[in-house]
């Protein structure tokens, strides 16, 4: 094994790209083809702030225990909000429109439930988020 500690250091370091995707093909451009949206690739810090967000408290009758979850649905609705770089969901024009107020409700009436939850798993693989094991991954955990 190699020690080569420059290979690890910001400026040698391979950028995440923005990935262009097609959310929806509802949303022509002027050459009748579907509009590709742009999403970007969040860092392990800005993903924590988001996961901070979106933690609820619940309490469990007749104790004092607090248990902490994270609302997967909000966390989702989140992301998405973060990542989608165009359309910009955070314009007033748009979000007139579609007549809503912010990101997250402009997202939820613009896609179909099942473009929703295909945005969400293309977001969630975009920033590392592995939907399934392949065989590669399972023979190594095996091993």
């Amino acid at each position: 094994m190699e020690n080569n500690l420059q290979a690890f250091l910001v400026e040698n370091a391979i950028k995440a790209e923005n990935i262009k995707y097609v959310a929806s093909k509802r949303f022509l451009g002027a050459n009748k083809q579907p509009i590709e949206w742009e999403l970007r690739v969040l860092n392990s810090e800005e993903d924590e702030a988001i996961k901070r967000t979106c933690k609820k408290k619940s309490f469990t009758p007749g104790t004092r225990d607090v248990k902490i979850e994270l609302d997967s649905d909000k966390y989702a609705e989140e992301l998405i909000c973060a990542c989608v770089v165009y359309p910009n969901l955070h314009d007033a024009t748009l979000q007139d429109s579609y007549g809503v107020v912010g990101a997250a409700q402009l997202i939820r009436k613009m896609l179909t439930p099942g473009e929703y939850t295909d945005l969400y798993l293309m977001v969630s693989q975009a920033n590392g988020f592995e939907v399934g094991m392949d065989d590669k991954k399972i023979k190594q955990a095996k091993n």
